[in-house]
């Protein structure tokens, strides 16, 4: 099996590499990446010098590459993670964002159709259902709601989505979508919520909180994520979404001051900010349909995640 996972010096797609190679020491994994700002090559080490793993510096909206790419390897599946995510950046400047997470899933897809891909796989979010009201805790995002991105990063997500459903209906090209509640754990760039409130309360400086920190997310830990995706290229329905939970809601208050218990740091840190532009309010993911089709569930517990991943940074500062 010969799989490419593009982005995989980033934070989902290293955990998955090297989740992939403890698993499947057989199977062969080519990792392609531009080594943007968040991505870590250090996030690899442990799989760098294995003879069945390669790594490749380049930009998945390069066609001419990605084409003799494909062409040497001959993938089995495709797995794209490469994505500009962060909300923020991609309010200030949404270019580069519909470059890489639409253009760049394009280019990927023509590849894969030319040269017989037998599974393209799309790594999505929970962010292109747009958000939930903070006092349904009975409403849930399945595979059927609407898709109502918020923001530039989550509209090009879904543009992205509906591009490789369409190439599915248009060219027959063997596709399935994950959609995912945020992620938590080793590896994380540290302009996201949990390692940026970490490495704050490390240095004890004010650990910046959006509005009131009422907002909800739903988190998984990136190894629930990974076994998901696993599960998803192996067992899963060709041209089906699935969405994947961690069944574990928080606000992101909640979660700082967790991390400030952890850390035995004041919760005096703390310093509310102004909002973010169009802030969604609450992520939830009714993950029916995964466990249903493929018995996938989350198994690891937010408190018990959270602490393994405090851990991890704290053991690995440099």
């Amino acid at each position: 099996m010969k799989i490419l996972v593009t982005g995989g010096a980033g934070f989902i797609g290293s955990n998955f590499i090297n989740y992939m190679m403890s698993k499947y020491p057989k199977y062969g994994i080519v990792c392609l990446d531009s080594l943007t700002y968040a991505s870590n090559l250090t996030s690899l080490d442990n799989v760098k010098n294995i003879k069945n793993f390669t790594f490749v510096k380049g930009d998945i909206t390069n066609s001419k590459l990605v084409n003799n790419l494909f062409k040497s390897e001959s993938f089995d599946i495709v797995i794209n993670f490469a994505a500009e995510s962060h909300v923020d950046r991609s309010i200030k400047n949404p270019s580069i964002f519909l470059s890489t997470n639409i253009l760049g899933t394009q280019v990927l897809m023509d590849a894969s159709k030319e040269f017989n891909v037998k599974r393209f796989h799309q790594i999505s979010t929970d962010e292109v259902y747009g958000d939930l009201p903070l006092d349904r805790s009975d409403l849930q995002f399945s595979e059927d709601t609407p898709l109502s991105p918020s923001s530039p990063y989550s509209a090009s997500k879904a543009a992205a989505d509906l591009l490789v459903l369409a190439y599915h209906r248009s060219y027959n090209l063997p596709i399935t979508i994950s959609r995912c509640s945020n992620n938590y754990g080793p590896y994380q760039f540290n302009e996201k919520l949990i390692p940026l409130m970490i490495l704050n309360a490390l240095d004890n400086k004010p650990l910046p909180v959006y509005g009131n920190g009422e907002n909800i997310r739903d988190w998984i830990h990136v190894n629930d994520h990974c076994r998901a995706i696993d599960d998803i290229i192996h067992k899963g329905v060709i041209g089906e979404i699935y969405n994947v939970g961690g069944n574990n809601e928080k606000s992101n208050l909640e979660v700082v001051k967790t991390i400030l218990k952890e850390l035995n740091k004041p919760v005096e840190l703390i310093t509310f900010v102004t909002d973010r532009v169009g802030h969604d309010l609450r992520y939830a993911i009714d993950g029916t349909k995964i466990k249903g089709q493929l018995g996938f569930e989350p198994n690891i517990d937010f408190n018990e995640g959270i602490k393994t991943t405090i851990k991890w940074y704290l053991d690995n500062k440099k």
